[in-house]
């Protein structure tokens, strides 16, 4: 097939949940926004779910709504972005917990669905979503009265563990949170790495779940083989690709793969990137197209069927640093035109 393969192992999403898990004293739930970061939202949440995860975190309603499909009624899915206008609909029908971000996404929530579950996320001081401390500070004995599921924030530098803004957001959210009766959540993969201070009530891994950074011991979960469309021969002086940026110095092999930037393989890995023939790396030549890509595949010994850009050899974040770019973006930039391998 002239198709790219991705393969996904929710055998080891599984088991990266449970060594997060593993590392905490309370509940811990799981991150499946951005359609499950690229791999499937619906597959990877039941695989959760079988897991033991009763806890989902999604992006916005409609997300909410699609792994409430799949996973059907009982686990909470809560929502970041809170309760958006036209959001009551969705929220209703598929029993969303929406996090409120805002004094007029609280009073939106209470006035269109009174009684309905809804949790409450707090600025610590990331300055990007949540209830701000001086808005909170008016706010917060109307919102106990309301009785919210779960408070929670998000750490800005918690994949950099020295950083003093690890221990500023700790110290604002106790201050913030502090002697009240309601479950509490700061830590996302990073957080559970940070230690059990930052644990509190529940954690809430994403990235790691996935098999990337900062989680290192993370099993990989996503391989991609490029499978080769034609191998031609070039003398020295050929050029390969758009605008003509690399000029062949020898005798030169060249496969054309199947897969390109609209495939989430970015225009800046054009030059940098490596693939692979078993354990035999083989650079990238040219730019990167939205279709195709050109490997130097001149030192094989044979002329390979496929090329692995992602698997043992090549992690996400490797390829992510070769793009000068991080792993989440990889992993959610990923396109729908691959052929999907799920493995348990």
């Amino acid at each position: 097939m002239s198709t790219a393969l991705l393969s996904i192992d929710l055998g080891a999403i599984s088991r990266n949940w449970k060594a997060l898990d593993a590392r905490t004293g309370c509940e811990t739930a799981a991150v499946v926004k951005a359609d499950g970061y690229g791999l499937g939202a619906g597959v990877v949440a039941r695989t959760l779910a079988q897991a033991g995860a009763r806890k989902f975190f999604v992006a916005v309603a409609e997300e909410g709504a699609a792994v409430r499909e799949a996973i059907g009624p009982g686990p909470d899915i809560s929502v970041f972005s809170g309760h958006l206008a036209d959001d009551a609909d969705l929220i209703r029908a598929h029993d969303l917990t929406p996090m409120l971000n805002s004094v007029d996404q609280m009073l939106r929530h209470v006035e269109a669905l009174p009684g309905h579950a809804f949790g409450l996320q707090l600025d610590t001081g990331m300055n990007r979503l949540g209830i701000e401390p001086e808005e909170w500070a008016a706010l917060r004995d109307i919102a106990m009265r309301q009785k919210p599921r779960l408070i929670m924030s998000h750490l800005a530098c918690a994949d950099d563990p020295p950083h003093a803004m690890n221990t500023s957001q700790l110290k604002a959210f106790h201050q913030m949170t502090d002697g009240l009766d309601v479950p509490r959540s700061l830590a996302a993969t990073g957080g559970i790495l940070l230690g059990p201070e930052y644990h509190f009530d529940l954690t809430r891994p994403g990235v790691g779940l996935y098999g990337g950074l900062p989680f290192a011991d993370a099993e990989p979960v996503v391989s991609i083989d490029l499978p080769v469309i034609q191998i031609r021969n070039l003398t020295p002086g050929e050029t390969v690709g758009y605008s003509n940026t690399w000029t062949a110095a020898r005798p030169s092999r060249i496969a054309t793969v199947a897969a390109g930037y609209a495939d989430g393989l970015h225009r800046t890995m054009s030059g940098k990137a490596r693939v692979y023939s078993g354990a035999h790396a083989c650079t990238i030549v040219g730019r990167v197209s939205m279709d195709l890509i050109g490997i130097d595949v001149t030192d094989l010994d044979h002329e390979p069927e496929t090329l692995s850009i992602l698997g043992s050899q090549q992690t996400v974040d490797d390829l992510a640093d070769a793009a000068g770019t991080i792993g989440y973006e990889i992993l959610t930039s990923i396109g729908g035109r691959y052929r999907r391998h799920y493995t348990e």
